[in-house]
């Protein structure tokens, strides 16, 4: 007896962009990075496309499955870095839900990719101040977490941007 299992290509769709957004969060664990929890976010781009591209639903499934799978391969499942990892993904979630429920807002992939950033990184130092140091001091290091959130987040919607209006031209 021959089991077929029901796939349609809206799942093809996501598993093809959340594997590719695996594959960036596995080589981007292995960058050292300055500042805990400071890492480009390339992966995040995927992510974006996949809101972009798809809708928020897609992004979500992409988003989840890049934590998930993505912490089980690099060996953080159920660590303090999953716990942020997946704060920050749902952080930046909440905005693209909110966008996309806005209609948009009139805002570029640029400007999405922004606030984006900065809700996932709102959302890690949340959880890291909540449940890991819970000490007024860690509040010194928002501004510059903050600032390069803001960073990256230009970074990742330049990304972005360029790869939509490359899709469009084909």
């Amino acid at each position: 007896m021959k089991l077929e299992f029901l796939t349609s290509d809206e799942d093809h769709r996501i598993a093809k962009l959340a594997a590719l957004a695996i594959g960036i969060h596995v080589l981007e664990s292995a960058i050292p990075s300055p500042l805990p929890g400071v890492k480009p976010g390339l992966a995040n781009v995927v992510s974006l496309l996949a809101f972009f591209l798809y809708g928020w639903r897609a992004a979500v499934w992409v988003s989840l499955l890049r934590v998930v799978i993505g912490s089980v391969i690099v060996g953080t499942f159920f660590s303090p870095t999953f716990m942020l990892s997946l704060s920050g993904a749902l952080g930046s979630l909440a905005v693209l839900g909110a966008v996309a429920t806005a209609g948009g807002l009139g805002l570029s992939a640029i400007g999405v990719a922004v606030l984006a950033s900065l809700a996932h990184m709102a959302g890690q130092f949340a959880v890291a101040y909540a449940v890991f140091v819970q000490h007024p001091a860690i509040l010194a290091l928002l501004p510059v977490l903050m600032t390069a959130a803001l960073v990256f987040g230009v970074v990742s919607g330049i990304f972005t941007q360029k790869v939509l209006v490359r899709l469009q031209r084909q």
